[in-house]
């Protein structure tokens, strides 16, 4: 049984994929700003509580319950996301800041506080959009949400490369349209070929083995256009 830590558990794909994984035996600790849906499952594998991707003192709290409760982290999942449509020339420098923040520097600050406690084994799932993807099909006012998206896709290769003898391996989910409260907000309207539960299991799957197939790639995980 793995010790797997998902960001943005409060609701869509990482709701779900908490359940999946605790339904298993695995034990899970859940983090998102709000705590109240996963407390609600009262599911004995899970552990969460009140979490801001971008705040130190919830950093340092995480920190400390690996350290006091796991001492070591099988998986990582990066699910957490903040999403802006916005026309670009409405945009202002903050704006990005706070997309960004959220969606590489907070995916990168846990990463570097989780990796101390990981072995060779361990696995690093960061989910991206295919938004991030060069070449890919673009949508305006999606321009701070697609381009960090494509941040985080750069950095998890780097990361790869640098702690390529660790035996620690991390991959990137780059996901297609999911019917999820993120898309509603970014497509209102459209109607997803995925619900949000199919999407955690495939996650699950490729969380649980992928690690031994692949180290620093992107995978389009795709069927339509979003």
């Amino acid at each position: 049984m793995k010790n797997i830590i998902i960001t943005g558990a409060s609701r869509g794909i990482g709701y779900e994929l908490a359940k999946l994984f605790a339904d298993e035996g695995h034990k899970i600790l859940a983090l998102s700003r709000n705590e109240k849906p996963i407390a609600a499952l009262q599911h004995k594998n899970i552990h969460t509580f009140s979490f801001d991707i971008c705040n130190n003192r919830d950093l340092n709290k995480m920190v400390n319950y690996i350290s006091e409760t796991w001492e070591q982290v099988d998986i990582l999942i990066n699910n957490a996301g903040k999403l802006l449509n916005k026309p670009f020339s409405e945009m202002s420098a903050q704006d990005f800041e706070d997309v960004y923040k959220v969606n590489v520097f907070g995916v990168a600050e846990i990463t570097r506080l989780v990796l101390p406690f990981m072995k060779s084994g361990s696995h690093v799932v960061t989910i991206s959009s295919m938004g991030g993807i060069q070449g890919s099909m673009k949508f305006p006012g999606l321009a701070a949400y697609s381009s960090s998206k494509g941040a985080v896709i750069t950095l998890s290769e780097l990361l790869a490369e640098e702690y390529k003898e660790s035996g620690i391996a991390f991959n990137v989910l780059a996901l297609g349209a999911v019917q999820t409260e993120m898309l509603e907000e970014a497509f209102p309207g459209y109607q997803a070929p995925l619900t949000a539960l199919e999407m955690a299991n495939y996650i699950k799957g490729f969380s649980l083995t992928g690690n031994k197939i692949y180290n620093g790639k992107v995978l389009q995980v795709s069927s339509s256009t979003p």
